[in-house]
């Protein structure tokens, strides 16, 4: 079959796996020989702590694909060109350099990445070059699912009912790679480096391997393995973070080290055969496709909120609000729970589902801070940021988001800590000073008798701090403070 192009490029970014790759795919079918390549962007990496988790991730996992290319090409000579400085200089240059006709890459939904790569294709065509992007990191996007008037949803239930509808019970399509790999081109010798090292980038290490997390497709895959035997029993223990229930595969999605398509199937698989468990965890994919719609349809959530009115909101401000905020970023609000959770983040660059809910609700309903400002403050910490689910996330906790809880609803932090940790186990991992408490005392040591804290050797206010702010006045404020947007009786 006669090809379009004779050479073409594949643009890596955050799918890094060379199996079930859409632009590969294309890419492969469409071009007598194709190169392949990720830069690490300049315009994005100089915006991180010099020690980022999320840079050693990809950094290993890139590793892998140079690897896997190779395999697949069945070349010594083949495999990943890495390059290192700003995107939109280098992908145009890089592809004139290499005499392509087309560059490949996967659709972006980000508002930056999106004029990032308006300004590459722009580039691209005044060289000749065809830009073609292709849809990868979910099932359905944009408009793929809407309502009976044609319009994006934005309430959740009704976006699932026709989401699987649409999907109907067929498995995605995968795009196999393997059967035109032979397409796979040798690397000329300018372009033959190995994948740089942490510091040829200005990084430092982490303690991404200390912390056991796995890179690249094989750790992505052994995730799998072990979650697929405990995915029946999903919907019972996700809330608990003390419990291995969720899949922790957030990461590898984020980074595309396997494929949302092939999870989809999987979790169809047992959805089909009856499993409440597989049912739940499907749900899950389908809450990240629908704020990926959300972001693409509806941009300005990316700043603002999705329902203007919330904007209105005046949020605390000046020195007493940086001290609040200085205070939960620290886990040091004396709520153990939120504590525990904030510390959790802060050495792993993981918080668990229902506590981000937990602690995101706590900043910004019991602290009246901000909820763009926690949403930063996660995004510069998370091992697993996706600016739509973190966005979506955080609009949710603050009510100003598509189907959002109502503005009235505020978690209660004790009762929250009771009734998902009630042993306080994840409190004693994370928050090792309040181990002595009784289980009934660990959720609000501040209650505990002087008798209780001398024997537990706990000083309040030295070893751990007492709360910065009463629950129930905090919520009479919350509601004072979210008047602005109630509906008229």
């Amino acid at each position: 079959m006669q090809k379009e192009f004779s050479t073409g490029l594949v643009w890596f970014r955050r799918d890094l796996r060379a199996q079930d790759h859409a632009a590969l795919c294309a890419a492969l079918q469409s071009c007598r020989q194709v190169h392949c390549v990720f830069v690490f962007d300049r315009a994005i990496l100089d915006a991180l702590p010099r020690a980022d988790r999320r840079v050693e991730f990809i950094r290993e996992s890139l590793v892998e694909l140079d690897a896997q290319l190779r395999t697949l090409a069945g070349k010594p000579g083949a495999g990943l060109i890495v390059q290192h400085g700003v995107a939109t200089t280098i992908l145009p240059a890089l592809a004139s350099a290499l005499g392509v006709q087309a560059v490949f890459a996967a659709h972006d939904y980000e508002p930056q990445a999106i004029t990032r790569d308006a300004q590459v294709q722009a580039a691209l065509e005044t060289r000749g070059v065809a830009w073609i992007t292709s849809k990868d990191h979910v099932i359905f996007e944009h408009q793929e699912v809407r309502t009976q008037t044609g319009k994006p949803y934005s309430v959740f239930t009704p976006y699932q009912r026709a989401w699987l509808a649409r999907l109907g019970d067929t498995p995605p399509s995968v795009h196999a790679c393997e059967p035109h790999a032979a397409a796979l081109a040798e690397r000329p010798p300018a372009h033959a480096q190995s994948v740089p090292t942490l510091a040829t980038l200005g990084f430092a290490p982490t303690n991404l391997h200390a912390l056991g997390l796995r890179t690249g497709t094989t750790g992505a895959r052994a995730l799998l393995d072990d979650f697929w035997e405990r995915m029946d029993q999903y919907d019972a223990t996700r809330n608990f973070p003390a419990v291995k229930g969720p899949s922790y595969l957030s990461m590898h999605l984020r980074f595309g080290t396997l494929s949302i398509r092939q999870l989809v199937a999987l979790a169809l698989q047992r959805h089909l055969q009856g499993s409440a468990g597989a049912t739940t965890w499907l749900g899950e994919l389908i809450w990240r496709d629908f704020y990926f719609q959300i972001l693409a349809n509806f941009p300005h959530v990316a700043t603002d909120a999705f329902k203007p009115a919330y904007d209105q909101i005046a949020w605390e401000q000046g020195p007493h609000a940086q001290a609040l905020f200085a205070a939960w970023c620290q886990g040091a609000t004396g709520y153990p729970l939120v504590d525990a959770a904030m510390a959790q983040l802060n050495q792993t660059g993981y918080m668990h589902n229902r506590l981000r809910m937990v602690a995101g609700s706590f900043l910004v309903k019991h602290l009246g801070i901000d909820w763009r400002w926690g949403e930063a403050y996660f995004a510069e910490k998370l091992n697993d940021f996706d600016l739509a689910a973190n966005n979506g996330g955080w609009q949710w906790v603050s009510s100003s988001g598509c189907d959002a809880q109502p503005y009235f609803r505020i978690f209660n932090p004790v009762s929250q800590s009771e009734t998902f940790d009630a042993q306080g186990k994840f409190i004693k991992r994370y928050l090792p000073q309040l181990a002595p408490l009784s289980p009934r005392l660990i959720h609000t040591p501040w209650l505990a008798k002087p008798v209780d804290l001398a024997a537990a050797g706990l000083v309040l206010g030295k070893d751990y701090p007492l709360p910065v702010v009463d629950h129930a006045e905090a919520r009479a404020r919350t509601l004072q403070r979210y008047a602005v947007v109630r509906k008229p009786a």
